[in-house]
């Protein structure tokens, strides 16, 4: 049975955190493919201060090497339109897979607004949910934070005999204490964010002066980073 894992975030930038949740939710559920997928406007968050070209560059960057982990531009495609998980999972509904099939990934503390998401309660329906835990936030905890969803949500061992319906899969796991927001603070600050994420995506943020006091891409020409993101594209 294919088992397709969905990554949401702004990823601005992508981080061993984002990095640590996919391992976990990979490794838990037997993913068949993982991907990772950039939002073009994020609903619930202020608007990315990165570019999509650079997020998109930086995931297919940090996802180097995870032979089944693929980036993604499903919603830098519907850029007309705020990136609503409920929207991504139709679309993904649309192309042929089945609700059982699907498994939309997000960290504890992301989940526990999901009653402010689009489509609430509606969107458990499709598609499987699996939780990882954050720092500060476990994923088993949400019972008692999300009582009204409580009864969707199963440990990953559940999934040796697949539920009749889609459930949430909550997993226990440790992932890194570390937030694009303060990668984003340091930069500005002019300190280092060495070990924060993956040494490649640590280059580019350098080499086209990202999240600096100074005006993003400062003599970078926007038409070369398109041209580098869509070739980055055709790679992953």
């Amino acid at each position: 049975m294919r088992r397709l894992g969905i990554l949401g975030g702004s990823f601005d930038p992508i981080h061993f955190g984002h990095l640590d949740i996919a391992r976990a939710a990979e490794s838990a559920l037997a993913l068949t493919e993982l991907l990772i997928v950039p939002s073009y406007f994020p609903p619930h968050r202020p608007q990315p201060r990165a570019s999509s070209y650079h997020r998109f560059a930086m995931v297919a960057l940090a996802i180097a090497g995870h032979p089944r982990w693929r980036a993604s531009d499903l919603e830098l495609q519907a850029a007309a339109s705020p990136s609503f998980t409920s929207a991504t999972l139709d679309r993904l509904r649309a192309s042929g897979y089945a609700a059982g099939e699907l498994f939309f990934i997000a960290g504890a503390d992301a989940f526990a607004d999901i009653e402010t998401w689009k489509d609430y309660p509606a969107i458990f329906d499709r598609a499987h949910f699996a939780v990882v835990s954050r720092p500060g936030t476990a994923a088993s905890s949400l019972r008692e934070r999300l009582p009204a969803a409580a009864a969707r949500m199963l440990p990953v061992s559940h999934l040796s005999v697949p539920p009749a319906t889609t459930s949430i899969f909550l997993i226990d796991s440790p992932t890194a204490d570390v937030s694009s927001t303060a990668i984003r603070a340091r930069r500005a600050s002019g300190l280092s964010i060495a070990g924060l994420v993956p040494t490649t995506v640590q280059q580019h943020i350098e080499q086209h002066g990202l999240y600096t006091n100074m005006p993003p891409d400062v003599g970078v020409d926007e038409a070369s980073v398109d041209q580098a993101a869509g070739r980055l594209h055709g790679q992953n």
